[in-house]
């Protein structure tokens, strides 16, 4: 009897212990550091930044859905969802919020001192996130990309693409916060390299059918594609404008290289968000955003696409492909 007793005991025991086994699985999922990923762009289009993203959070031995979770929120391009969607993540109860330009000004507005990590494609101090790109002195830092200062290079190296180009077309997000220092970046470059350009505003997909067109009403003979979250979303839809109005462009990403597009200068945007990631996970480990210093990138990388070019019947030049990172053929 004394023997019956004792097995029912241990068999209430392992009863117990089975039923606590998924209780405690949830206290540690619940107890788990969540990190808000805001973006304004399209998981489809931007599956691969987030590969970059865990690589830099597993550099310091995070990984998700492990010791960490990630929410996501993607504003598939229209920018007006992002102070929703950066409000939500902050009912989510996140610990850090990481978010690119227009995201990253969301979040800021949305949060009082939950840490950001941005991707800035206009000066932050300037915007007003930091204080100092050594100090930055609040509850934000990140990498400040440079974009904007870009576009005078790229317009070079169009202009290096197709030398004989006299008028040059210049397709920029009007509503993108930084278009006016593009266009003003752009025109200054123009006027040193005496070509006339033609710029027309898009800010959805829907214009830019009536902006090729006025580039083909002007006759241009090559494209800039300025940075913008909109037309990284959208670069199959540019890409194809572009290879049927048969104009050489010039876009930011290598992305756009790669899926068909002629020539690219930017950063590694994959490489970012891993550097993205690194920080996100030293602002878990305890690190506050103002003791770590806004990232400058030394990297860019120039991509041209033979195959684009022979269709367009360009030669490319052998410096340029001396110049290249990378040559797809």
């Amino acid at each position: 009897m004394q023997f019956g007793q004792l097995k029912r005991r241990e068999f209430i025991a392992l009863l117990g212990g089975a039923a606590a086994w998924p209780l405690a699985a949830r206290a540690q999922q619940a107890a788990m550091p969540v990190i808000g990923f805001l973006h304004p762009g399209s998981q489809g289009a931007f599956s691969h930044v987030v590969e970059g993203f865990r690589r830099g959070l597993a550099q310091s031995d995070f990984l998700e859905g492990h010791n960490v979770a990630i929410e996501y929120r993607w504003a598939e391009g229209q920018l007006d969802r992002l102070p929703s969607l950066a409000a939500d993540l902050l009912r989510r109860d996140v610990a850090v919020i990481v978010g690119g330009g227009p995201a990253a000004q969301a979040a800021k507005n949305a949060a009082s001192t939950t840490p950001i990590v941005f991707l800035a494609v206009d000066d932050p101090v300037k915007l007003g996130w930091v204080q100092s790109l050594n100090r930055p002195g609040g509850d934000m830092t990140g990498i400040y990309l440079f974009a904007t200062q870009l576009e005078a290079k790229r317009l070079g190296l169009l202009h290096d693409v197709v030398p004989t180009a006299k008028t040059v077309a210049v397709l920029v997000n009007s509503n993108f916060p930084t278009a006016e220092s593009q266009s003003r970046e752009v025109q200054e470059a123009a006027a040193r390299l005496d070509l006339r350009l033609v710029i027309a505003g898009a800010n959805s997909e829907g214009d830019f059918d009536a902006a090729f067109a006025t580039f083909v009403q002007e006759h241009a003979a090559g494209l800039l594609v300025c940075a913008s979250p909109l037309f990284n979303n959208k670069r199959d839809q540019l890409i194809a404008l572009a290879t049927r109005h048969q104009l050489p462009a010039i876009y930011e990403l290598p992305e756009f290289t790669r899926a068909g597009g002629l020539v690219s200068y930017g950063n590694s945007i994959v490489d970012i968000y891993r550097q993205v990631g690194v920080y996100a996970a030293r602002i878990l480990k305890g690190a506050k955003p103002t003791d770590l210093p806004v990232i400058q990138p030394t990297k860019f990388e120039l991509t041209l696409n033979l195959k684009t070019a022979k269709t367009l019947g360009l030669n490319i030049s052998d410096n340029l492909l001396t110049l290249a990172d990378e040559v797809i053929e």
